[in-house]
């Protein structure tokens, strides 16, 4: 990627054709662009999507820099499409993550510190039990054999490596990552928030948790959980969930568009390899947050030569090598998918449901 040496404001990312589901999904994991603060891709796309999941969305809304995860038809029709695309295991050459090269000198999480804000006063009614079963989940996976492929990638090393060893300074896997939860409910979230009230939101939460400099911000990443009926435009249908960062007097934030999962249905993973009604809530929400570490101000830290971070390249895989499957915390029995290891297959590359 070509990179600049000074902060910018934000670029667009990619255009898709809202209603080619393949052809979004190719963009979002191949034409990413940068955050706030981070060098760009050499293309400089925008992504349009149309209004989604039948919620009556009023806009189409254009997404900055967002990093989608697609739905699973969006990921089978991709698969579909291109017959090189990874599923499981290494399928071509130069299917591994490199590095970025950073914003900033930050490319991964080094300590990570999850904060989930419960956004609006909509969260009073939560039918399928969410704001507990996200608590559960962040509270139990952090020091998880699921979650430490993360920390294979590192920062401080040269742009396009594959394999850091004990070079540079690797992503962590505490235990106890889930650091703060705030019910932001004094007053009722927009009913179609947008990216830009989202990442407000996660700058207000930054500022609720005492977050305030740049150096507190440096590997926290705040979860945005919209309430069930009042989820962003092109949930569902474009996309289940995104990440992305935004600039402000508190330094870059990382956030996460987290969507009442199950007002997808089956587009998120309702039922998902009859694993129950609720698996789309913990295989989205970690998704997103294995991403972050690995890649905490996209796309400066580790994503393969398309732009795939280590949740795309794993998604709903239902089969073999790499499928999703159920695993137990000390929290309780969550389902997850599995996440991209360089290390795997010899250094061929793969997805893994424990590392090492």
């Amino acid at each position: 990627m070509h990179h600049r040496s000074r902060p910018r404001p934000r670029p667009h990312a990619a255009r898709f054709a809202g209603a080619i589901v393949s052809l979004m999904f190719l963009a979002a994991c191949s034409e990413k662009s940068p955050s706030p603060v981070a060098p760009p891709a050499p293309r400089d796309i925008s992504a349009t999507f149309d209004k989604g999941n039948g919620q009556g969305n009023d806009n189409d809304e254009v997404l900055d820099h967002a990093i989608i995860h697609p739905t699973i038809d969006g990921m089978d029709a991709f698969r579909a499409s291109h017959g090189n695309a990874a599923t499981g295991a290494a399928a071509t050459a130069g299917a591994n993550l490199t590095y970025h090269g950073g914003v900033g000198g930050i490319g991964v999480e080094t300590s990570p510190r999850v904060y989930v804000v419960f956004y609006g006063s909509q969260w009073s009614n939560d039918p399928s039990g969410e704001a507990t079963l996200v608590q559960n989940f962040l509270r139990g996976v952090g020091g998880s054999s699921w979650l430490n492929s993360v920390t294979q990638y590192c920062q401080g090393v040269a742009v396009g490596t594959v394999q850091c060893g004990s070079s540079g300074t690797h992503a962590g896997n505490p235990a106890n990552i889930l650091i703060g939860v705030w019910f932001d409910n004094a007053s009722a979230a927009p009913r179609r928030p947008s990216q830009s009230q989202l990442a407000a939101e996660a700058v207000r939460a930054a500022n609720h948790f005492g977050n305030t400099t740049a150096s507190s911000n440096v590997s926290s990443q705040y979860v945005i959980a919209t309430a069930h009926g009042a989820n962003s435009s092109g949930f569902g249908s474009q996309y289940c969930a995104y990440h992305s960062s935004t600039s402000s007097t508190a330094g870059n934030v990382a956030y996460t568009n987290l969507p009442y999962i199950t007002d997808a249905g089956a587009s998120c993973g309702a039922n998902f390899l009859n694993m129950g009604a609720n698996a789309g809530v913990t295989i989205v929400g970690g998704h997103e947050l294995a991403e972050t570490i690995s890649d905490q101000f996209p796309n400066g830290g580790w994503l393969d030569s398309s732009g795939a971070e280590n949740g795309d390249k794993c998604a709903w895989i239902s089969s073999g090598q790499g499928a999703s499957a159920k695993i137990t915390l000390s929290t309780g029995t969550f389902p997850v998918q599995t996440l991209w290891s360089n290390a795997f297959n010899g250094g061929a590359g793969g997805c893994v449901l424990s590392y090492p």
